[in-house]
């Protein structure tokens, strides 16, 4: 086979040593695009010009690199325990309660392109989960570490179904145009976005929040079991 065919696919065996040497993901990538662009023959200044204007079209990637220290700084400064003692002040807020409201609120704003709105790193792991486990805490004490855990779980899996059925709602999002464009390039054209989003409507209702809010109303209670069941294991009293 002829070498100037593969020569181009240098930048895949570049990014796999690189991830199975575990070396910076971003300087493996970098130098994985700078031999990929000499191997095709560009010039240094034109791999520069593509890797910047790559660079300022995905640019809203950076705000993660703005977000993370934020957060960090925030967390250092007591924002966890803020969380947690605000809830356990509510009597009436309960771990379900908390993770409904929010599903409900990321599902909405995920349909209205607002997915930046919440998130893992931004709002799970800093207030929704803290929030959640302090108001568990509050109703059946000191929690273990496999409860909590649970929680957690709980937490992130409602931000990722939100928001996963309800950006398909919004009509730019970016598999939506996907899918409208690779329907026009094989001949259907009478498919427009706005249906794509119309039939996304029923999946995010039935799909997700009707079965998820399920899920969710049994948290509660299947939490207490695992709390009494922790309690009795480990010879504590059980409340009634």
């Amino acid at each position: 086979m002829d070498s100037s065919i593969l020569l181009p696919l240098i930048g895949i065996p570049i990014v796999v040593a690189g991830f199975a040497f575990r070396f910076n993901p971003l300087l493996v990538v970098t130098v994985a695009g700078l031999a990929t662009g000499l191997a095709v023959g560009m010039d240094f200044g034109m791999l520069l010009e593509t890797f910047g204007e790559k660079f300022i079209n995905s640019r809203s990637l950076a705000v993660y690199v703005l977000i993370l220290p934020i957060i960090g700084l925030l967390e250092s400064y007591g924002l966890k325990e803020r969380a947690q003692d605000w809830i356990s002040s509510m009597a009436s807020a309960t771990s379900a309660r908390i993770l409904m409201l929010y599903f409900v609120l990321r599902q909405v704003f995920g349909a209205l392109g607002l997915t930046y709105i919440g998130g893992q790193a931004q709002t799970v792991r800093p207030l929704l989960a803290p929030m959640v486990e302090g108001a568990a805490t509050a109703r059946h004490g000191d929690l273990p570490q496999h409860i909590r855990d649970k929680l957690r779980a709980h937490s992130a899996a409602c931000d990722n179904i939100a928001v996963f059925f309800g950006e398909d709602i919004f009509l730019a999002f970016g598999a939506v145009l996907l899918i409208d464009a690779f329907l026009k390039e094989n001949g259907i054209t009478n498919v427009e976005p706005l249906h794509l989003g119309l039939w996304a409507i029923p999946t995010a209702i039935i799909a997700a929040l009707a079965i998820h809010m399920f899920r969710l109303v049994r948290l509660d209670a299947g939490i207490q079991r695992d709390v009494n069941a922790w309690k009795k294991s480990e010879g504590k009293e059980v409340a009634a």
